[in-house]
């Protein structure tokens, strides 16, 4: 390459890594806050579903839970839902909403073990649309896990 062509080409990739760094910084930026109003409006959306006795994963945990009727456990379950995506949204009660998550969240795991037939077209790896439903809260626990690690330097400032 000749002179010219080499000043270009690092002029290019000047800009590049320039646009680079803004995007990264961009993201850097938005990604928690994002990702806590996400969260939040997943948690209230799919409680309110729950409280309003019209969420499709009604079955599905009265299926799972023994101990107390359906109709009780299911819409105190879609309270406490709710209150993990309020406190989501409310800087300073992230981690009751981060504590009530992980409350929460082993229970929504069990259909994996006791309703195999639910879950599993073959088990243990093809999954009906009600083990997708699950085992998508792998995300959730990721998701929760980015947002508690930041309340620390959050409250520090």
């Amino acid at each position: 390459m000749d002179r010219i062509e080499t000043e270009r080409v690092r002029a290019y990739k000047r800009r590049f890594d320039e646009l680079d760094v803004r995007i990264a910084s961009a993201m850097n930026r938005w990604s928690i806050p994002i990702l806590r109003a996400s969260l939040a409006v997943v948690f209230v959306w799919f409680g309110a579903l729950k409280v309003f006795e019209i969420s499709p994963a009604a079955d599905l945990v009265a299926a799972t839970v023994y101990v107390v009727p359906p109709d009780v456990f299911v819409p105190v379950l879609g309270v406490w839902e709710v209150l993990i995506g309020l406190c989501l949204l409310y800087r300073p009660l992230i981690r009751v909403g981060i504590l009530l998550l992980f409350l929460q969240l082993p229970g929504t795991f069990l259909p994996l073990v006791i309703l195999p037939e639910v879950v599993y077209t073959t088990a243990p790896y093809a999954l009906t649309v009600e083990g997708q439903y699950i085992v998508k809260n792998l995300v959730i626990i990721g998701a929760a896990l980015a947002i508690g690690s930041t309340v620390r330097s959050e409250a520090e400032h």
